[in-house]
């Protein structure tokens, strides 16, 4: 296994980091990495998420764990379980005015060796999207 992980305390409840990061479709309006999100994100369903890592590919992810407030998880890799990456985002509250908010990709399945080694240094944008979300919230 191979993993992602990034953080931000931001000074906003749960409720407020939620609807910023519940909103897939003004992910773009913030410094976040991401160029769009088409789909609406909702327990199950399918989006595609279009990054400026990868310009111009979209990543299909179903949208597998979506409780608000507190959290969701997007899935996604090849047939069979060759390869897979599944990406948690958690909101916990620090205190009444305070939330840390986690992001933690982990990638699995035989095909990960050789992908791994192909694929860009994920960690400034998960660092990006951080931080972007807590500016963007903050405001």
């Amino acid at each position: 296994m191979k993993s992602y992980e990034s953080s931000a305390r931001i000074d906003a409840s749960p409720e407020r980091v939620w609807a910023v990061l519940s909103d897939g479709a003004g992910w773009s309006g913030w410094e976040s990495g991401v160029e769009r999100v088409e789909g609406r994100i909702a327990e199950r369903a399918k989006v595609k998420i279009f990054t400026e890592v990868s310009p111009g590919r979209a990543f299909p992810l179903t949208v597998t764990d979506f409780e608000p407030g507190r959290g969701m998880t997007f899935a996604g890799g090849m047939p069979l379980g060759l390869f897979r990456g599944v990406r948690r985002y958690t909101l916990t509250p620090v205190s009444d005015t305070q939330t840390e908010f986690t992001m933690r990709e982990e990638y699995t399945g035989p095909l990960l060796p050789l992908i791994w080694k192909s694929m860009p240094d994920l960690q400034p944008s998960f660092d990006k999207f951080a931080t972007g979300l807590k500016r963007r919230v903050e405001a």
